[in-house]
């Protein structure tokens, strides 16, 4: 998930190329504050405090980004994936279509309908967001994190565990911290997401896939460091003021 302080952005594509495009709470593409959506994405605006609510359960993100990276799925499909059963995951499919999040893909009947999701992205906006708003899009962008974060530590140790070491060390984190200006930090924020986006496109072309290369999520956020005690340096003082 990627977030640039008044707009939360997040844009997904699946690999599936029967529909070319879908959304979801999962690794992918970003774009913010008015950029252009990257190729072939669009992004659908929440605004509603209740899709949001509906988007915050761990079962449900768990269905959207199975739905974005290996869509469409069946209610049954998801279960033996999630570890959930056929009718709990048919109820959250239920309520996720409710929200037009998810549709049918057509064909098999109960719960052997294959499902898929309905958009490109999601975003939506903190600035002018009403407080209901504001505590439900925290709420899910906070459930998001704490998914990512758990699976990067997840990873890196069973990449270990299995003796994949080549894969355990090219799953790294890096970590910095520096005195910027906002511009700066809007223009870092800029560059890394360009650089998250550089192979967006093998996921909905697997041709473009190299052998022997693996889905891998890129997490990346930059926001002021608010250390205790240590205050930003003062604003220049103005040009007239100093003059008078």
């Amino acid at each position: 998930m990627s977030s640039d302080g008044g707009r939360r952005d997040d844009a997904t594509q699946r690999s599936d190329q029967a529909t070319g495009e879908a959304a979801g709470p999962a690794a992918g593409q970003t774009a913010g504050r008015g950029d252009p959506a990257p190729q072939g994405t669009s992004y659908r605006r929440l605004s509603d405090p209740r899709e949001l609510q509906a988007l915050a359960h761990p079962v449900r993100i768990g269905i959207m980004e199975l739905l974005t990276v290996d869509g469409p799925l069946t209610a049954t499909e998801l279960a033996d994936r999630l570890d959930e059963t056929p009718a709990n995951c048919s109820w959250h499919l239920r309520k996720l279509a409710e929200h037009a999040f998810v549709e049918e893909a057509g064909g098999g009947i109960g719960r052997q309908r294959p499902w898929q999701v309905s958009s490109v992205g999601l975003a939506w906006d903190d600035a002018d967001a009403s407080p209901t708003e504001l505590r439900a899009g925290r709420a899910l962008e906070e459930l998001l994190l704490q998914r990512q974060v758990t699976r990067f530590q997840q990873a890196r140790t069973q990449l270990h565990d299995d003796g994949e070491h080549e894969w355990s060390e090219a799953a790294s984190s890096t970590q910095s911290a520096s005195w910027l200006t906002v511009e700066e930090l809007d223009e870092l924020n800029l560059e890394i997401r360009a650089m998250l986006e550089r192979y967006a496109d093998r996921l909905t072309d697997p041709s473009k896939r190299p052998a022997g290369s693996r889905l891998c999520e890129l997490v990346s956020w930059g926001a002021p460091l608010l250390l205790p005690g240590v205050a930003a340096v003062p604003e220049a003082a103005d040009a007239g003021a100093d003059a008078s």
